[in-house]
């Protein structure tokens, strides 16, 4: 994956780094998709503070852009503000994809939040 973003609605933002996703098949044969990649998560509690409602946008590459809706998410429990730690994510609904144009934009709107 190229670039993936946590989003909040007032476009506060916090960048996945090594982030992939993997699709596969359950056990009742029914295609799913997960992904982890490495975050601080004490970046993710600043995230949280003014909102619940988190998203993700993920640049896959090429034409492949997608937005994904109040996503699931299972962090470590580390807080210390410069580890990292794996941040895995499933979508709750189906991903929307997004132009390239429109991931542009709204990755030049965002207010990447750092240590």
């Amino acid at each position: 994956m190229h670039r993936a973003f946590l989003i909040d609605p007032a476009l506060k933002a916090v960048a996945l780094e090594n982030a992939f996703i993997e699709v596969y098949l359950n056990r009742r044969g029914i295609r799913q998709m997960r992904g982890r990649g490495f975050i601080r998560n004490i970046l993710i509690v600043q995230l949280l503070e003014e909102t619940d409602e988190i998203d993700l946008i993920m640049d896959l590459g090429d034409e492949f852009k997608y937005l994904l809706k109040n996503p699931s998410f299972e962090a470590g429990k580390v807080f210390s503000p410069h580890i990292k730690s794996t941040l895995q994510f499933s979508p709750n609904d189906p991903w929307t994809q997004i132009s390239q144009k429109e991931f542009e934009n709204l990755v030049s709107r965002l207010d990447l939040i750092t240590v």
